[in-house]
């Protein structure tokens, strides 16, 4: 038996990242890491569908794309918004073979601060909206036997920051979830993983960023690789997710942070917002 590997001169496509003619659903992809992520995966040849609240900058993402976008505008705090969703992008494209899970909401309370409703809200898009897209998409991604589902979640549901036990609790569900629906649908041809980016310089901490004195320079030394990230480091990863360059991966739970996770061993201090 031979051994299939990759490369030149074995039948196989030297550009494996490439995803021509696949479709893709990116959920957040109005600004920040989705945004990124439909760009990337547009470059590599996928059809997007594009989803989030903000229909300007939906169209402002589109206007750039060049493989027909789809635009699904959703508010996933809602109930039942994540089947919804997974119905609409149905209805519109026939099919999916990428799912990109961005869409969520950050949350800074205190244990003391922490309400009820504060515990609703973040579960209800994080976890509960993200799961039922999923599910609702999953007859498609299996019939297509190369699917792959792609969970942004966050390092806070590997190292548990202060301040953030509601958020850091939906995070650490998004990575058990990954785990259990990469075995449900793993014999059926399936992959899901889930990436944790680390200190992203995005939209949600432009003005912190900006405001704070130090605080950009001080957070940048505590990460090995002594830079905050971008959105094209997360993208990177996830079209390597939905690629056959990743053919062979799932259930995984990776960390793109510069190192933060495993190697820092200092306690990050986030500002309060959020």
């Amino acid at each position: 038996m031979t051994e299939q590997t990759s490369g030149d001169g074995d039948g196989r496509s030297s550009d494996v990242h490439r995803v021509d003619g696949r479709i893709a659903v990116v959920t957040g992809a109005s600004r920040g890491i989705g945004e990124s992520t439909a760009r990337a995966l547009d470059r590599a040849g996928a059809r997007v569908v594009l989803s989030g609240r903000t229909v300007d900058d939906l169209e402002r993402v589109a206007a750039d794309l060049t493989n027909d976008p789809v635009i699904l505008p959703a508010d996933l705090a809602e109930s039942g918004a994540g089947t919804e969703l997974a119905e609409r992008a149905l209805a519109a494209v026939g099919g999916v073979d990428i799912l990109v899970n961005n869409a969520g909401i950050p949350m800074r309370r205190t244990p003391d601060q922490l309400t009820e409703d504060d515990l609703d809200l973040v579960f209800a898009i994080n976890v509960r909206s993200l799961l039922m897209l999923t599910l609702g998409l999953g007859p498609s991604l299996i019939e297509r036997r190369n699917g792959s589902v792609i969970n942004i979640s966050s390092i806070a549901g590997l190292r548990g920051p202060i301040g953030r036990v509601a958020y850091a609790g939906t995070k650490a569900a998004v990575d058990g979830m990954t785990r259990a629906l990469a075995a449900d649908w793993g014999p059926q041809g399936v992959r899901v993983n889930s990436i944790c980016p680390g200190l992203i310089a995005t939209a949600i901490w432009e003005e912190s960023r900006r405001t704070v004195p130090g605080l950009s320079e001080s957070l940048a030394e505590q990460i090995p690789l002594k830079r905050w990230g971008h959105g094209d480091d997360i993208a990177d990863v996830a079209l390597f997710l939905a690629s056959d360059a990743s053919r062979y991966l799932t259930g995984e739970t990776i960390a793109v942070d510069g190192g933060l996770t495993r190697l820092s061993t200092e306690t990050v201090r986030l500002p309060e917002h959020g």
